[in-house]
């Protein structure tokens, strides 16, 4: 019998899509679910990566028994590396998230510090107070398992990322069997997908796409294709691979994320490329454009992915044609819309045909796929994960309508401490969570002061005031000069410099006469008088920074 409680605690992943990482914590022990990155909003500026704050899992260091991965999308492995550097414990994972993870500790030189265990689908993991069973799903990308996840409280189903495929390109469909067989026993709570618990019907089958795509290369036969999908769709490259085959063309994959995973992923056995199918960038024009197809990253509008780069005419290798047909294989997700519309525009003034609807299934539950996973758990506890709050209330709709009562339906924040057993279940306390930002090699080194201060430079530019004072006497000898960036054209501005040169002149005369020497109260003075002149002036409030000399 259970004596404690089982804390869930999500550090991130909702009111958000991405930076998906949960922490299980029972007595002594913790194990963490996904550990992904989410990309940085249009007010990060130089922002690579945004990370989650693992904070509370510094402190309880010793309690960590291991991470288990559901998937090998970004934001659910996209943290591993820098996390690991400072919570170092095994990963558990399917063969092909392995594959992806190893990739990357590779790149951060990681690979002989981490330990990584690959796990079949059925095994159970035991660590500490927790058994971990990996359930095979479905997603966009192979290899995507839910989680059982069995402790001294109850038992908890994590689905990870996932769909209802009957008829998936690569493997077999989800085992609903099994989750039917655990719900059967109790289940305490299930923490489902939320993400498209606003669609309607059942998520289509991924061999949907497949279709549509030999209908377009049957279509379009004297044309060029180029098709844009995202680097982890493993399946979608193999149908395309298949009709590019079928067609009698060849292949070329462009976009570093997009050769990566897909030379992981053959080398594991998880796409076939026929013999004498694929051939090098270099090779493309030793061959017709009628007889090629290229498999490239960018669908998203990505400004350095290859897509964005061939549209901008910055790509060396592959100049777009009038004659080529673009294909976005992919739904835009929120808030890349404009980003994807800009390439669509650039990419149709070139003279290219663009196709971008009905050439991409999504790889999350709808609405329907959601009530079988709950018909077949029976939870205690309904506690929707991944997706904004607008999604997690979706799917809270949804429980409640499948006879979960109101009470039991947990709608959590990144940081709550949910403590639970089959008694009850509430929101306890809350722990530091927060994004960590990546710029570059440093990692959480740029914070909000440093973002606001980007966010000035970039909306209002800089002046730096330099001048060169005598030692001992606070005389001025060179100066005041003025540099300014990205406030205005200085060679179309000389008056106004020369305006802003005399009020500093007046400026440091007076600081002279009241024997101001401090460099701090004449720093001080110097962006008082001349904030006020061009603010006056321009209405404007550039940064500005007096540089001072002594000689």
């Amino acid at each position: 019998m259970a004596e404690s409680k089982l804390k869930i605690i999500p550090l991130g992943g909702l009111e958000q899509i991405g930076m998906n990482i949960t922490a299980f914590e029972y007595e002594d022990s913790i194990i963490v679910v996904d550990c992904g990155l989410s990309f940085p909003e249009d007010d990060m500026l130089g922002i690579d990566l945004v990370i989650p704050d693992i904070t509370y899992l510094r402190e309880n260091i010793e309690k960590v028994k291991g991470f288990f991965i559901t998937h090998g999308h970004e934001d659910h492995i996209g943290a591993i590396p820098y996390v690991l550097k400072e919570i170092n414990v095994p990963i558990y994972a399917t063969k092909l998230t392995v594959g992806i993870i190893e990739h990357k500790l590779r790149e951060h030189d990681l690979m002989r510090t981490v330990k990584r265990k690959i796990v079949k689908y059925g095994q159970h993991i035991n660590l500490g107070c927790f058994r971990v069973e990996f359930i095979k799903t479905n997603h966009s990308i192979q290899d995507a398992a839910a989680l059982a996840i069995y402790s001294p409280a109850g038992v908890v189903i994590h689905t990870g990322d996932f769909k209802v495929d009957y008829t998936p390109v690569f493997g077999d469909a989800i085992d609903l069997q099994r989750l039917g067989e655990i719900g059967k026993k109790g289940v305490l709570a299930l923490m489902c997908d939320s993400t498209n618990a606003e669609r309607a019907g059942f998520t289509m089958s991924e061999k949907t796409v497949g279709k549509v795509l030999d209908t377009i290369f049957t279509d379009h036969k004297n044309k060029r294709i180029i098709v844009s999908t995202f680097a982890s769709n493993v399946d979608r490259v193999q149908q395309i691979i298949n009709c590019a085959y079928n067609h009698g063309r060849k292949v070329v994959i462009e976009g570093r994320s997009m050769v990566n995973i897909i030379s992981t992923a053959t080398e594991l056995g998880y796409i076939h490329i026929p013999e004498h199918t694929l051939i090098d960038i270099e090779q493309l024009k030793d061959y017709p454009d009628e007889l090629t197809v290229l498999i490239t990253t960018g669908s998203q509008g990505e400004s350095m992915a290859a897509l964005s780069r061939m549209a901008s005419g910055m790509h060396r290798k592959v100049t777009i044609k009038p004659n080529d047909l673009i294909v976005l294989s992919s739904s835009p997700i929120p808030g890349n819309e404009k980003a994807v519309t800009k390439i669509i525009n650039e990419l149709s003034i070139k003279g290219a045909d663009v196709i971008f609807q009905d050439v991409h299934v999504s790889g999350h539950a709808c609405i329907e796929d959601i009530k079988l996973i709950y018909s077949l758990v029976h939870p205690k506890y309904a506690i929707p994960i991944h997706g904004e709050y607008k999604h997690l209330k979706a799917q809270a709709k949804i429980a409640e309508e499948l006879g979960v009562s109101k009470e039991n339906i947990i709608l959590l924040s990144s940081g709550d401490v949910l403590e639970l057993d089959e008694n009850s279940a509430k929101v306890t306390g809350r722990v530091h969570v927060g994004d960590v930002m990546v710029d570059g090699l440093g990692v959480g080194d740029v914070g909000n002061i440093v973002l606001r201060d980007r966010q000035h430079l970039a909306e209002e530019g800089i002046i730096i005031v330099v001048l060169t004072l005598e030692s001992g006497s606070g005389m001025v000898i060179a100066g005041p000069d003025i540099v300014s960036r990205g406030f205005v054209y200085v060679r179309g501005s000389e008056s106004l410099m020369d305006e802003a040169r005399h009020i500093l002149n007046g400026t440091m005369d007076n600081c002279m006469n009241k024997h101001i020497t401090d460099w701090g109260r004449i720093k001080t003075e110097i962006k008082d008088a001349l904030g006020d002149f061009v603010w006056k002036e321009m209405k404007r409030r550039p940064m500005i920074i007096p540089i001072i000399m002594e000689v």
